[in-house]
């Protein structure tokens, strides 16, 4: 299996509902460093797995929209816990989504999967991995 991995932050704000998050409740900054890792079996004819260059520049694309901004007020994380493996999957999404659409400089078909790992800090980190599909 190949992979080619490219890597941004992001700095939010955020809070949680329910008791389990006990003071992360209340409002509360993070920041996220970001690695999103492309997969495929195979090399392509130009004997990479996508452009690092086009994959590094639709992670920046997905996270843009997230960037100094507190999470609770986006539309489209209303009622959400937006927990790092939250954020994981949504991230995920949107990267699935550039390589179906072939911004990734490969047919989306081609990579047999994407993980996306979010490290909230030195010591905690979450990942989400599914095909492409």
């Amino acid at each position: 299996m190949f992979a080619v991995e490219v890597r941004d932050h992001i700095m939010i704000a955020h809070s949680f509902k329910g008791a389990l998050f006990g003071p992360a409740q209340a409002l509360h900054g993070a920041t996220f460093v970001i690695d999103a890792a492309f997969f495929a079996a195979q090399l392509d004819a130009n004997g990479v797995v996508i452009d690092i260059g086009r994959a590094h520049e639709a992670l920046k694309q997905v996270l843009e929209p997230l960037k100094y901004k507190n999470l609770d007020e986006l539309p489209e994380f209303a009622g959400k816990n937006t927990t790092t493996e939250f954020l994981t999957q949504h991230i995920h999404e949107h990267l699935a989504a550039a390589a179906r659409e072939g911004r990734l400089g490969r047919p989306g078909n081609e990579l047999s999967s994407i993980r996306v790992l979010i490290s909230e800090s030195h010591v905690a980190r979450a990942w989400y991995e599914a095909p492409v599909a």
